[in-house]
């Protein structure tokens, strides 16, 4: 059995003081920012579509140790992926945070460490800020994303 706290430690610290996917997406055709208004979180995304596949995508921003390591592992998990597959990913992830569900490392891989915001009602929403604003994207819109 793994320790969930553990995980989630090293990989929040690991995707802070490096995050993937990093910087603004000169070829994204779809930009869209996101904003926390109870800790400052800042975000914008970045996608690059081709067709339904998310060829690329990026963020850039500011924000507290767990919103920059969640966009930076979603970013990670979504490249090359169907929209409907994002879609679900969304779903499933938000499911992830609010509900006493089962951990299953296979199927979240490193986004099961994000589970342990669980702990911290009030930081679900710094963990959820980038999923909201792709979740707009996805949907077509454009205009800037609150989690308020």
């Amino acid at each position: 059995m793994f320790d969930l706290q553990d995980l989630y430690q090293e990989v929040i610290v690991d995707h802070n003081r490096s995050p993937r996917n990093f910087g603004k997406l000169e070829t994204a055709n779809h930009v869209l920012e996101g904003f926390n208004p109870l800790c400052g979180d800042r975000l914008t995304l970045y996608v690059e579509t081709d067709g339904d596949i998310i060829r690329n995508i990026s963020f850039d921003g500011s924000g507290c140790a767990i919103s920059v390591a969640s966009a930076s592992l979603m970013t990670e998990a979504l490249k090359g992926k169907h929209m409907d597959e994002a879609r679900r990913l969304f779903n499933e992830f938000h499911d992830l945070l609010t509900k006493d569900n089962d951990i299953d490392l296979d199927t979240y891989g490193k986004l099961a460490a994000l589970a342990g915001v669980r702990a911290y009602p009030s930081r679900v929403k710094c963990a959820t800020l980038c999923w909201h604003t792709l979740n707009a994207v996805l949907q077509g819109e454009q205009t800037p994303v609150s989690t308020e």
